[in-house]
């Protein structure tokens, strides 16, 4: 597991130089831990594979925990971004369920990574790494679009929420091998169509 993060954000890049910097670290790190695994990434390799300077690397992402979870948030609006609007036809419970089991299957292509990923923004608290914030609010924004809800509410909110709170569950034992892509696939669409059932002030 990740140490647990400082307590201080990272600071964000504020010209290209330093945005193409920041970028170079992040693949870095996301190319040697779907190599090795998060133990055996270390800070001092990840700079110098990015051809920068601990210093600088620290200054952006103060622990392991703050990069992979940088990485998740990352990881997440750039699905979001190529993920089709809904085909006609499709109901609303299959449109999220697609999602899902597509977010499933482009985090398995690299599954250590995956792993890495999972087990930072685990580790992590919203006071000290502000990019988990990024992650809850990414995963609920491309949700609520798959689902077709432009005016979210509490009830909404929560749904969502559970079902996220499932699809980790069924993700992590993706990766343990725990579970056939089936199996998966089966839970993933009986958690949409039970979660999302419309709530009591559904309109």
């Amino acid at each position: 597991m990740p140490r647990i993060a400082e307590a201080r954000p990272g600071a964000e890049p504020s010209s290209p130089q330093q945005r193409a910097r920041r970028q170079k670290i992040l693949k870095s790190a996301a190319d040697m831990a779907a190599a090795t695994g998060l133990e055996r990434v270390q800070m001092q390799e990840v700079a110098k594979s990015a051809g920068v300077a601990i210093a600088t690397l620290y200054r952006y992402f103060p622990s392991k925990t703050h990069l992979f979870t940088t990485l998740m948030a990352d990881q997440i609006e750039e699905f979001a971004a190529r993920v089709p609007e809904r085909p006609a036809g499709t109901t609303p419970e299959e449109a999220v369920f697609e999602t899902l089991r597509s977010a499933t299957h482009n985090l398995l292509r690299r599954p250590a990574l995956a792993t890495a990923m999972i087990q930072s923004s685990n580790a992590a608290r919203a006071s000290t790494v502000p990019d988990l914030a990024r992650i809850d609010q990414g995963f609920l924004d491309l949700l609520l679009r798959a689902w077709g809800v432009e005016r979210p509410t509490q009830h909404h909110i929560a749904q969502l929420r559970l079902l996220i709170l499932l699809w980790y569950g069924v993700l992590q034992a993706r990766l343990n091998e725990r579970f056939t892509p089936q199996q998966a696939d089966a839970d993933l669409r009986m958690g949409c169509q039970l979660l999302l059932a419309p709530g009591p002030d559904a309109g």
